[in-house]
């Protein structure tokens, strides 16, 4: 791995195969907290992969590009052509194994999420949570990098060959949710074209900062 601020010259953006998941969840869990660990907030860093980017590891492989440098990999950008819709479906194809995994201890749920699940739950019911439906840009897009390797380029190069790769697949358009903390990242998607769709205060995130965040929601056509 390299030190913080060392620059990276060789690294490259290829397609997804089934050996990466380990590592793409690995970069998952270890980007969870606006770019820190998951353990931040959740103890089981397994359970938060299987619940998060699971589903799309199961369902939609083949839109899943990563960030290789060496052997590692150290990035990736994944997401699904229909949206969040279709994820939800696959996230319940996946329940009942998380189910009996919990039931048999399988995870260690502490303290710490506990209270994400309640302030994830009371975020939905105040209506806090943001999701785009909007059929000019069905697809969504998750993208991260790991923090050592940020800075190189790295996210800029797998966000554009996903946005190719949706293109070629005749999709119209593309969105994504993110965070007023998460301010390299808007510079990014604004400038590859991305434009604001909707905004929304949170309070998922007031446990562990004291106070509200403001989630995003950008879009860009792709047709």
């Amino acid at each position: 791995m390299i030190a913080p601020g060392e620059r990276l010259s060789r690294w490259s953006v290829r397609q997804y195969r089934p050996a990466d998941a380990a590592s793409v969840r690995h970069v998952y869990a270890e980007t969870a907290f606006f770019g820190e660990p998951v353990e931040a907030f959740f103890e089981d860093r397994e359970l938060f992969a299987d619940l998060g980017v699971a589903p799309y590891l199961l369902a939609f492989p083949e839109h899943i590009f990563v960030a290789q440098a060496g052997a590692q990999v150290v990035g990736y950008v994944l997401g699904s052509p229909s949206g969040e819709a279709s994820v939800h479906r696959a996230r319940l194809r996946l329940l009942p194994a998380v189910l009996l995994r919990a039931v048999l201890l399988r995870y260690r749920i502490g303290r710490r999420s506990l209270r994400y699940f309640a302030a994830n739950l009371l975020a939905f019911l105040h209506g806090e949570l943001l999701e785009v439906r909007d059929p000019r840009f069905p697809a969504n897009l998750h993208s991260n990098v790991l923090g050592p390797y940020r800075g190189q380029g790295i996210g800029r190069a797998l966000i554009c060959r996903y946005l190719e790769h949706l293109q070629e697949a005749g999709v119209p358009g593309v969105h994504l949710v993110t965070t007023e903390l998460n301010e390299a990242a808007l510079h990014l998607y604004e400038s590859l074209g991305f434009e604001l769709l909707a905004q929304r205060q949170t309070n998922v995130w007031r446990p562990y900062l004291g106070r509200s965040v403001l989630l995003l929601a950008y879009g860009r056509k792709l047709r």
